[in-house]
């Protein structure tokens, strides 16, 4: 199956990196397992209660820079949040054809810019351990504008810093919220990913274009 794009019309290509280019099942997996478990360790509690209580913590802020702020959760868990993360990097993986998209684009010269509201020190080691970050014209992380990309003042903002026409240009994210705010902006095409996580079945394609991978996105003329 092909996501049909009117390659012709799109200049910029703005791609999100977790559960977009990357696996969610790293996250995923340090939310729900790894940080409950220490957390545990750390003040004496039963691993149902830590799980409780970090997916509690997590909900409260959903969205906001503190959500995707690593310095944030190691002052409120008095845990080494970046010390834990490296303890299973090798969970850390690209999706297929992330890699046949990404020379595809450069052939095409389009211009490829990876926007993320992940925390600085997240975004280092990830680009660390996939080698990714020679295939963008630019990387912009969220917590360089003090904004995140659920909020309208994000886009904007990045226009400033990343000059961009929304008309022509393609936003790639799985977050439905984010690819909400991104249209009421004006970016012109907008393609969401089903399976963020590949342990967990695809979710709902919603009321946008959906790929499973990005094989589906081939190719780019």
């Amino acid at each position: 199956m092909t996501t049909r794009l009117p390659w012709p019309l799109i200049r910029t290509v703005l791609l999100d990196m977790d559960g977009t280019l990357l696996d969610l099942c790293f996250d995923n997996h340090f939310w729900r397992e790894l940080v409950p478990a220490r957390y545990a360790e750390r003040h004496g509690l039963r691993l149902d209660q830590a799980r409780a209580e970090v997916a509690t913590r997590t909900q409260a802020i959903e969205g906001t820079l503190d959500w995707y702020c690593l310095d944030y959760w190691t002052r409120e868990l008095a845990l080494d949040i970046v010390a834990l993360k490296r303890e299973i990097e090798h969970l850390i993986a690209v999706h297929p054809h992330v890699l046949d998209f990404l020379d595809a684009l450069r052939a095409a010269r389009r211009r490829v810019v990876l926007v993320t509201n992940a925390h600085p020190q997240s975004l280092a080691l990830k680009m660390e351990k996939t080698r990714l970050a020679g295939h963008f014209d630019a990387i912009v992380c969220a917590h360089h504008l003090g904004l995140v990309k659920e909020q309208p003042e994000f886009w904007p903002c990045l226009r400033e810093r990343e000059p961009f026409d929304p008309a022509t240009t393609l936003l790639v994210d799985d977050n439905f919220s984010i690819l909400r705010t991104a249209r009421s902006y004006g970016i012109a095409h907008l393609v969401s990913v089903l399976r963020s996580d590949s342990t967990q079945p695809p979710q709902s394609p919603g009321e946008f274009s959906a790929i499973h991978d990005f094989s589906e996105l081939l190719p780019v003329d």
